[in-house]
């Protein structure tokens, strides 16, 4: 090779090791300063309890802050848009079900996201089903008792939703069954509460973490869960479809959403943190107390599961006939 030759190599190798200083530099630092977690919900609600809980096992496993921002409203949509736009460094992620983020899709005739071209999963945290409850005063024991009584009722019956998920729930199990039962759609589920002791609303599709802290307290009765099998963490409780409700397979699972540029050290980071969390026998019992099972995978196969749950969602929204928005 001729020396001018050589020498061009190795300025072209000094430039690339110079560009690349940075990017290892970055990854060795990685986390130098606080987090951020978003949730769509208010505080106190079950989605900002389990964000809260993972917050502070992050927190103890960086050392570093981690704050919690609360974007309810518009369906997810404040809290989806929210995070999309934010700086792409691994220090903004958004906890949220995969699944109703990816239904967003289908939700609005425009969506104003494209979620799946948004984000980068990092990691999955369970799986969990939304509940079928009643107050705790009625006399339905079950969803078939439920289901003559709100029969009876036509039109004058009504039920409360706070989410994505009991949104297409409470919409499935009308189709299924026939019931006409008009929809009161609430900021957060505790605010159904009221009415439903009052019964102003005959029956609610409500969040797992907080559907079973209410039984927990008598206020609420569960009679039964979206998911097509029954789950390891509450065994006890019926499927919808053992419960008359033939053709009902919604489970939900919740993972941590990064912007999509953010880079691929950043994530398999939090992938590590997230799943070394998830083996901590505490956390087991946090997700199985709030009827969750713990749900472990890799940043593919989040996103995989993500792409296909666009379509699957995007058809229990078709059967359960719900007009998008916008």
């Amino acid at each position: 090779m001729r020396a001018d030759g050589r020498a061009c190599l190795a300025v072209a190798v000094l430039l690339a090791t110079i560009a690349l200083a940075p990017t290892s530099l970055q990854a060795e630092d990685y986390p130098s300063q606080d987090f951020h977690f978003v949730t769509s919900f208010p505080p106190g609600s079950g989605a900002d309890v389990l964000t809260r809980f993972f917050a502070e096992k992050v927190r103890a496993l960086t050392g570093r802050t981690v704050i919690v921002e609360n974007k309810s409203g518009a369906n997810g949509a404040i809290a989806v848009q929210y995070t999309a736009q934010a700086k792409p460094d691994g220090y903004t992620m958004y906890l949220s079900a995969g699944s109703a983020t990816a239904a967003q899709m289908h939700l609005f005739k425009v969506p104003p996201v494209n979620v799946l071209k948004a984000f980068q999963l990092a990691a999955t945290i369970n799986q969990q089903a939304f509940m079928l409850t009643v107050d705790a005063k009625t006399p339905y024991m079950n969803v078939p008792a439920l289901t003559a009584a709100m029969k009876q009722k036509g039109k004058a019956a009504t039920y409360a939703t706070a989410a994505t998920s009991g949104i297409i729930m409470g919409e499935m199990y009308k189709s299924i069954t026939g019931v006409e039962a008009v929809e009161v759609r609430y900021k957060d589920s505790s605010g159904a509460l009221n009415d439903m002791a009052s019964g102003r609303v005959d029956y609610g599709m409500h969040d797992p973490v907080f559907s079973l802290a209410q039984q927990r307290e008598g206020r609420l009765r569960i009679l039964a869960h979206s998911s097509g099998q029954r789950l390891r963490a509450i065994p006890d409780i019926p499927t919808m479809a053992e419960s008359g409700v033939p053709g009902m397979d919604l489970t939900s699972w919740w993972a941590v959403m990064l912007p999509s540029a953010t880079p691929r050290p950043a994530i398999d980071r939090i992938n590590a943190w997230f799943n070394q969390i998830l083996a901590m026998d505490d956390t087991r019992e946090f997700l199985n107390k709030f009827g969750g099972d713990p749900f472990v995978s890799t940043p593919d196969a989040a996103q995989a599961l993500f792409i296909k749950e666009e379509a699957v969602w995007g058809e229990y929204v078709r059967i359960a006939k719900i007009e998008p928005q916008g």
